[in-house]
């Protein structure tokens, strides 16, 4: 069964023109705070982004003298390593911090740790963190600005933003696209960047998931809530599969991985409900048998790869617009 929404999003530009306003936002905290313009402006960017990732020379000195701290309070591989060459490819100096081996593991509290940061006078600080709130929390402690790579199962706003780019390569438009997304909503902090950046450029967004692991008010965010996945698939134009955040659920998920691949793992099977050129996305880590048949991943409709590529573009893309060129005030 399926429970929907009207949609609430308004029109917006989706032409590659380039003639917005300036960019005025200070941090890039959460999608809700962008409105359809700028994300536009920030896709446009980061296409723009995508020449210079793939060309010989690999840098260009946008960010020259600027300096951009890591600060990953939890384990990341793709986003700590897009953030870290996004800013070298922009001439940035580049720290990535030690969270494991710093003070914080001898009670140094967030804010102080903001203090000293702060003090070092960096022009940007990009913060994951395993607490919902604790990005825009340190976003108030220092002069600089702040990039959200990720609090607890809040959100994670350059995620959605690449996972918008590479939708839109792949299907040369994003208003008026079917996206269905299936696994672990409960817990997923791409759900809600994605759910608020999709719904804000018209886009009819599904989510599929057993009962236990939709979260209250999803049917507010969602155009649709869906928890039989055939039935969420169906005329599905891009099909983004979740895995099981075991480290953020209180309490047994699913009674058995067989029994959960055998409702909601992305096999041929449930992939024919979709539309027949459908694309299949996932944010990463896979889990393989679990979530989504390895055929599948490696297959023709697969653009897993493309997204780490796009990853990259939209984090010089973020970077490039809250440190405009000649701006050095911290």
């Amino acid at each position: 069964m399926a429970q929907s929404r009207s949609s609430k999003a308004s029109s917006v530009k989706t032409s590659s023109t380039g003639d917005y306003p300036p960019f005025s936002q200070r941090h890039l905290l959460s999608i809700a705070d962008l409105q359809p313009y700028e994300i536009i402006d920030l896709l446009d960017r980061a296409e723009k982004m995508v020449p210079i990732s793939r060309q010989e020379r690999k840098s260009h000195p946008t960010l020259a003298g600027k300096t951009q701290i890591n600060l990953f309070f939890e384990s990341s591989t793709r986003t700590q390593g897009s953030f870290e060459i996004a800013g070298k490819r922009l001439g940035a100096l580049v720290m990535n911090m030690a969270v494991k081996s710093s003070s914080v593991t001898k009670g140094e509290t967030l804010i102080d740790t903001a203090a000293t940061l702060n003090a070092m006078r960096p022009d940007v600080i990009v913060v994951r963190h395993s607490a919902a709130g604790a990005v825009e929390l340190l976003s108030q402690k220092v002069g600089c600005a702040v990039i959200n790579a990720g609090d607890g199962a809040h959100e994670h706003p350059t995620q959605a933003l690449l996972d918008a780019l590479t939708i839109r390569r792949q299907k040369g438009r994003i208003s008026g696209l079917t996206v269905a997304i299936c696994g672990d909503i409960a817990n997923s902090r791409v759900v809600r960047s994605n759910l608020l950046l999709l719904g804000a450029l018209n886009v009819r967004t599904r989510v599929i998931a057993p009962r236990n692991l939709l979260p209250a008010g999803i049917e507010n965010i969602a155009t649709e809530v869906f928890t039989d996945m055939r039935e969420g698939l169906e005329g599905a134009d891009v099909v983004m599969m979740l895995r099981l955040q075991h480290e953020r659920a209180t309490g047994k998920m699913i009674p058995s991985v067989r029994e959960y691949y055998r409702f909601y793992g992305l096999d041929a099977e449930k992939l024919a409900f979709a539309k027949p050129d459908a694309i299949v996305m996932h944010p990463g880590p896979m889990n393989r048998g679990v979530e989504i048949d390895p055929a599948i991943a490696d297959g023709p409709a697969a653009v897993i790869i493309e997204q780490v590529e796009m990853g990259v573009a939209v984090r010089m893309a973020v970077l490039d617009a809250l440190l405009p060129a000649g701006d050095n005030t911290p």
